[in-house]
């Protein structure tokens, strides 16, 4: 059973008909209580990309989790379910994390992350991913984000000890001045940055140890400074920021290419007559871009 305050809102109606479709095959294979632990066999079972699914993360109808376990956000809106016939989901550590609203929608609790598509999770013909532990290792266990108000970067864990256990780095452990200068330079169109933090330089370090080097946040800068989007040519006249452009999903993206500006095709023009241009029809991708530039 669906509501209709919720599937005939225009923030729903606004999405893709895929998109849609995607959203009530989630919901119909959900248990008593709006989990869905396959969300990737489904979206196999009738096509659906993961842009798609990024699409309903971004715009809060789905929550999902690092473990691969997804909910339907307005879930207790949809469904009333008698007691005699009610069965508690088997995903209590996902729901620890979740509070429900006087509207009845779940919401993620205070501090706790929200994750997009995992990335590793095996699919039913792989095996199970394996890392490697160790004194100083990384677990790079990275997901891709987000939400209709705020853009989640990919996690990077690192086993450190405590703030007051940690020895000072050298100042030649990362390039950091490097970096803040390179962007305060490339990008004259945006925010400057002024200050380099502990969680910029915690985030840079992240970077630098997936394997980025100062010649991709230069690209990186490059990139952004070449595309109208991510200037203030958008419906929301947002504009990218330092924080924003070194997160790892955002990082990933624009150097991917995904807001680069494309010139338009040119317009047939009839002898003796100037055909006026027409605007280019808003595309799927344009909406997940202006979905997530919210963020």
């Amino acid at each position: 059973m669906f509501a209709k305050t919720i599937i005939d809102s225009d923030a729903f109606l606004d999405m893709p008909l895929t998109t849609q479709a995607l959203y009530f095959h989630l919901s119909m294979r959900a248990d008593d209580e709006g989990f869905i632990n396959n969300p990737k066999k489904i979206m196999r079972m009738i096509g659906a990309s993961d842009d798609e699914f990024r699409l309903l993360q971004a715009k809060s109808f789905i929550i999902p989790f690092e473990s691969g376990v997804c909910v339907i956000k307005h879930w207790r809106i949809h469904n009333y379910l008698r007691n005699d016939r009610f069965k508690p989901t088997v995903y209590v550590e996902e729901k620890a994390q979740l509070s429900v609203k006087d509207n009845r929608a779940y919401t993620l609790n205070p501090g706790t992350a929200n994750h997009g598509i995992p990335v590793g999770i095996p699919n039913s013909d792989q095996c199970e991913t394996q890392y490697r532990l160790g004194k100083g290792s990384v677990v790079e266990g990275s997901v891709v984000e987000d939400s209709i108000e705020e853009y989640r970067e990919e996690e990077f864990s690192e086993e450190e000890p405590p703030d007051d256990e940690r020895p000072a780095p050298p100042s030649t452990y990362a390039p950091y001045e490097q970096i803040k200068n390179l962007y305060n330079e490339i990008c004259k169109s945006l925010s400057k940055c002024t200050a380099m933090s502990d969680a910029r330089r915690k985030c840079i370090k992240a970077r630098l140890s997936s394997g980025y080097t100062v010649e991709d946040f230069k690209r990186l800068f490059e990139k952004a400074e070449a595309s109208s989007f991510m200037k203030g040519a958008n419906s929301r006249n947002w504009r990218a920021t330092f924080d924003w452009l070194i997160k790892d999903s955002n990082m990933a993206k624009v150097l991917d290419g995904n807001y680069d500006d494309h010139a338009a095709a040119p317009v047939p023009v009839q002898s003796g007559y100037q055909q006026p241009q027409q605007q280019a029809p808003r595309t799927f991708r344009d909406m997940l871009r202006e979905a997530e530039g919210n963020l």
